[in-house]
């Protein structure tokens, strides 16, 4: 476990090069249970060259504000003022970061994301939306719109725009629905024509869908599931907690769009990653490649990529 000298803090240390989710939770589990009740304080430590992918800012972003929620101290520690930096005032990061996160060297002066919004065609600014409050109504055209522009190339281009419709409005409206949370959620989108994919992640500090979901299983034919096998089940069979409910068919709906477009889908749960891969035009249990026993990491953090081509 990669500490600091005070038994109180945490040192979570992001390497170096494209941090995608699988190497951003492993930097995690090197710094231990960072949400818990061993630590009062977490630095992160950002080395000059580390570049994050889009799904792993917003769900750095979730965890420095629900570790502020939790009263800790955070503070987040650049190694220059360019790079990582420079690229996180540019989708938002800062303007989102809850106020009592601690920024070295210095937080920005201005906003990137306010004085260059939309002028990016392959980036969606983070966005922010609650339960609290009403989203913005042109978030999933946004959305879709950029999805068309970096998937131009595929002939299917406006099939994938219609399905994304679906996919994003559903998305979001779990996070209203069922999140039981007060703290902010987060969607953003990126293309990465170099690496010829087109990510887009949303992101909430909620209960997380195995909590809200599974009392409601008990006795079920899925009740003995691993959460890694019900999670491939959720995305199959649209399990849901209540049998009026919509939300485990809007969800299953999700997944088939996703599908149709060899999408590969990354659920993060409270202490699990999965990352499912089509086979076969479905998610299937042999095609689930997870990480377990992962520090907590409160609500549900869910991307979608796409190639471009």
């Amino acid at each position: 476990m990669a500490t600091s000298p005070y038994l109180d803090t945490c040192t979570l240390e992001l390497p170096d090069g494209w941090v995608n989710a699988w190497k951003f939770e492993n930097a995690l589990m090197n710094c231990g249970d960072a949400l818990g009740a061993s630590y009062i304080t977490i630095v992160i430590k950002v080395p000059a060259g580390c570049k994050l992918m889009i799904d792993v800012i917003v769900r750095l972003l979730s965890f420095c504000n629900q570790a502020v929620a939790c009263t800790k101290r955070v503070r987040l520690e650049f190694e220059t003022a360019a790079g990582a930096a420079s690229y996180l005032n540019r989708v938002g990061f800062f303007d989102h970061l809850a106020a009592p996160v601690e920024v070295t060297p210095a937080r920005p002066t201005y906003s990137g994301a306010a004085i260059h919004r939309g002028g990016n065609r392959g980036l969606v600014e983070i966005e922010r939306f609650s339960r609290a409050s009403s989203v913005d109504q042109n978030l999933v055209p946004r959305l879709v719109a950029a999805v068309e522009r970096g998937c131009a190339a595929r002939p299917e281009v406006k099939q994938i725009g219609d399905a994304m419709f679906s996919i994003f409005g559903e998305l979001i409206k779990n996070v209203f629905d069922h999140s039981q949370t007060s703290l902010d959620a987060y969607a953003a989108l990126q293309t990465y024509p170099q690496g010829n994919k087109l990510t887009v992640a949303v992101s909430d500090s909620g209960i997380g869908i195995m909590k809200s979901l599974r009392p409601a299983l008990t006795g079920s034919k899925w009740h003995n599931l691993s959460d890694v096998d019900l999670v491939v089940e959720i995305f199959r069979e649209g399990i849901s907690s209540k049998p009026e409910d919509k939300r485990g068919l809007g969800l299953k709906s999700s997944a088939r769009h996703a599908i149709g477009f060899r999408a590969d889908l990354d659920v993060r749960l409270l202490n699990q990653r999965v990352l499912l891969k089509p086979s076969n035009n479905e998610y299937q249990p042999n095609m689930a490649y997870s990480q377990e026993r992962l520090p907590l990491l409160w609500g549900t953090h869910i991307a979608f990529s796409f190639k471009l081509d």
